[in-house]
This record gives C-alpha cells, sequence and structure tokens, in this order.
C-alpha cells in the first residue's frame, strides 16, 4: 500500500508579493474594467477573480468568449475601493485606510466577500471617531449590518450625551435624516421598521416615505427622503424604478 503524501508548504510571503504584482497590471491579463466616476481603467484576470468570487464568477463568464473581452464597466464603486477589493482577491491581505474603508466595506458586502467585510469590520470599529461613525451608521442600516449600527449607537451616546446632556435620538437626528432608506431592499425595510419599533431612532414618517417610494416604483415619490445613490453605491435589482443619478 503506497504511503500517503506528505503537505509542505513553501514561504508565504514570497508568495503573495508574486500574486501582488499582478495586481492592475495589463501583462497578461484578460479582463478590462473601467470604474468609477472618473472611468479609471483597472487591468485583471479572469481566472483569478472568477475562483475567489461569485460575483466576478458570474460577471465574468463564458459569455464574454477567448481574448480580450471589452471593458467591464462598474462606474458605481470608486477606482481606490475596487482597487482593495482585488488586493485581498490576489494577496488575501489588504491595506486598509479609515477615508476609503467604508467603500471598500459596501464593495465587500455586494461582492458577496464575507471574509473581507469582516476585516472592514474590525477595522472601522478601531478607527471609529466622530467625523466617521454617521457614515458608518448610515452603512450599518442600509445593510442590515447590526454590531455595527450597535456600535455606532453606543459611540454617539458616549460621545454626545455627557457634553450635551441630550437623548441620543436627538443626537443622530442629523444622520437619520440622511439615511437613504428607499434604497433597501422590501425585505430589509421590514426588518428595519421593526426594530425601529423596538428602539425609537427613526422618525415613522421617514419609513412610510420609503415604503410609498416601492409601492408606487417612482423615486421621485418619496418627497420627504433622499433616495438618490451615493456616490460608491452599488446599484442593487431594486433600485431600477428609481432611475435617479448620482448625488
Amino acid at each position: 500500500m503506497e504511503t500517503p503524501g506528505l503537505v509542505v508548504h513553501g514561504e508565504a510571503a514570497p508568495f503573495s508579493t508574486a500574486l501582488r504584482s499582478l495586481l492592475n497590471n495589463p501583462q497578461y491579463s484578460d479582463v478590462c474594467f473601467v470604474v468609477g466616476q472618473e472611468r479609471q481603467e483597472v487591468f485583471a484576470h479572469r481566472c483569478l477573480l472568477a475562483c475567489r468570487c461569485n460575483f466576478f464568477q458570474r460577471l465574468l463568464g463564458p459569455k464574454l468568449g477567448p481574448g480580450m473581452p471589452s471593458p467591464v464597466v462598474l462606474s458605481s464603486v470608486p477606482a481606490d475601493a475596487f482597487l482593495a477589493v482585488l488586493e485581498f482577491l490576489y494577496a488575501n491581505s489588504v491595506r486598509l485606510h479609515r477615508h476609503s474603508v467604508l467603500e471598500v466595506l459596501t464593495a465587500a458586502v455586494e461582492y458577496g466577500l464575507e471574509e473581507l467585510r469582516e476585516l472592514c469590520l474590525e477595522f472601522v470599529v478601531k478607527v471609529l471617531d466622530v467625523e466617521l461613525v454617521c457614515e458608518a451608521l448610515q452603512v450599518a442600516v442600509t445593510f442590515g449590518l447590526g454590531p455595527l449600527q450597535e456600535r455606532c449607537i453606543a459611540f454617539i451616546e458616549t460621545h454626545t450625551q455627557a457634553v450635551l446632556e441630550r437623548p441620543v435620538a436627538e443626537v443622530a437626528a442629523p444622520v437619520v435624516r440622511e439615511l437613504r432608506l428607499a434604497l433597501l431592499a422590501p425585505a430589509e425595510l421590514s426588518a428595519l421598521e421593526e426594530q425601529n419599533q423596538r428602539e425609537p431612532l427613526i422618525p415613522v414618517e421617514q419609513i412610510v416615505e420609503a415604503w410609498k417610494c416601492h409601492a408606487l416604483r417612482r423615486g421621485d415619490a418619496a418627497r420627504g427622503a433622499p433616495c438618490r445613490r451615493r456616490r460608491g453605491t452599488l446599484p442593487r435589482e431594486h433600485h431600477c424604478f428609481l432611475d435617479l443619478p448620482f448625488k
């Protein structure tokens, strides 16, 4: 009987460095993305993206055919966030920055990259401050990231109530008014409504306006609530009826 072979491992650092050198490198690339509002070209390798991420496997399937296909346009994701996603896919590590981590987190959620999402969440918690917390709360509510939402609310309470002696809901009101509730899927909006009944934070009228937008399937239906996607917000299937430009 043949003795089972032994799996041995080479050094991880040189391997990671070699793969990282392929990032946005036109040499040997077989797909080109045009990303962000600036329409920046980003080069990549279909086989690597497809084996690492189901989103890209579907996006870059056999329909593109052999050879270099036409550029794949992803105008709603900022270039630096998209490059961070590719860095993680190529090297299984990524350098995060506080000014762009929420956009990377948004992309990770949209692309179904759970490990990258968790890394982003850990980073956000570490760097959370008064400048970041409002936008982080909006992302948490939009994508149903309960732990991050709770952390943001706790941060607001800790850093404002002692000084201003105002309720959390009152302190968070300027942020809550900017939430793009109409961009949530109906199931997400329903879950948010149930949670809001237990812990009132969002005015009922604002939730009603979001439901009106869904019911009438018109982006201009909810006059009292923002419906425009922020730059960096990736389109989702139920956004088709909004048909509004980015803010």
